[in-house]
C-alpha cells in the first residue's frame, strides 16, 4: 500500500506558475521552502501542513512537493501522523488539510482548463 499521491498537471506556463503561489495563499502552510536551481527553469516548492485533530489528540502532518517546470506541475502529496488502531482516526469526520489541498488542485485545474492526471502506483495497478 502506498501512502503519497502525486499529481500531474499540464497547461500554458503561466498558469502553471501561478498554481503554487494560489495554492500557499489560499491554504497556509506552517513552513515553506522554494528552491529554484540556477541552470534551469523548474523551481521546487516543499510546504508543510500540520493540523492538530483533538478528539483523537494526535497531530497530523501533509508534506506538499511541488516541481513546477515550463510543461507541467508534478504534485506529491504525503501525509503522515496521526493514530491509527483501536481509537483511530474514524471519530474525525470534519474536512481535513489533506481534502482541502486536493478540492484546491481540483478546482484550479478545472476553472483554468488545465489537465490532471493523478499517478497510479504499481500496488494500486496489481489490484485493479
Amino acid at each position: 500500500m502506498n501512502s503519497h499521491t502525486t499529481y500531474f498537471v499540464f497547461g500554458p506556463t503561466a498558469t502553471l506558475r501561478r498554481m503554487s503561489s494560489k495554492l500557499f495563499k489560499e491554504q497556509q502552510p506552517k513552513f515553506l521552502y522554494e528552491y529554484s536551481p540556477e541552470d534551469s527553469s523548474e523551481t521546487i516548492y516543499v510546504a508543510v501542513y500540520e493540523e492538530y485533530e483533538k478528539q483523537i489528540n494526535s497531530s497530523v502532518t501533509l508534506t506538499c512537493i511541488i516541481e513546477s517546470s515550463g510543461k507541467h506541475n508534478k504534485i506529491v502529496l504525503k501525509k503522515t501522523g496521526g493514530r491509527m488502531g483501536f481509537r483511530g482516526s474514524s471519530l474525525s469526520e470534519e474536512r481535513n488539510i489533506e481534502a482541502d489541498v486536493v478540492d484546491f488542485i481540483l478546482d484550479f485545474s478545472k476553472r483554468h482548463g488545465l489537465t490532471l492526471q493523478e499517478e497510479k502506483t504499481s500496488a494500486e495497478k496489481g489490484e485493479e
